[in-house]
């Protein structure tokens, strides 16, 4: 199993516990509200949120994907931590055995965060991953945080 990972920073006017909230606590109702085209639906399958929860994840129509389960590692309210791992589904493009997010939300300039994200992408065997497959779920997954961080400001007391 070959091993590669990543890490992603974005900057954001919204405040940690309030991004935090929106992107983890409240993603599995918001995204589908604000993205549909992205994400149809979320259904916990096992658990109640915390860690250990098996989620399953159907995606919109817009997507090139159906579906993926994703197992919920740790979540930390108080450090606005948030682990996760992506354990089955096209997604994995028959060359993942799994990707690992590690999310953490801390204070930025001026009451606003910065959310730090570091993917580990786990391939079957001495499978390569194309640089451009990576690029586009980097891509996705920061448009996926702008349009969180829309809706919010769009919605302040959302």
């Amino acid at each position: 199993m070959g091993v590669i990972t990543y890490e992603t920073q974005t900057i954001s006017s919204i405040p940690p516990a309030k991004l935090f909230k929106a992107s983890v606590l409240d993603a599995d109702i918001l995204i589908p509200k604000i993205l549909p085209q992205a994400i149809k639906n979320v259904e916990i399958l096992h658990g109640d949120g915390g860690a250990g929860t098996i989620k399953l994840i159907t995606f919109g129509d817009g997507s090139q994907f159906k579906n993926m389960k994703q197992r919920v590692d740790s979540v930390d309210k108080e450090n606005y931590t948030y682990n996760y791992t992506i354990i089955e589904g096209d997604a994995l493009m028959d060359v993942l055995e799994s990707i690992s997010y590690n999310i953490k939300i801390e204070p930025y300039e001026n009451g606003g965060s910065i959310c730090k994200n570091t993917s580990t992408y786990y391939t079957k065997g001495d499978v390569q991953i194309k640089e451009e497959d990576i690029k586009a779920g980097k891509e996705k997954a920061a448009g996926l945080f702008k349009a969180i961080e829309a809706y919010l400001l769009a919605n302040p007391h959302a």
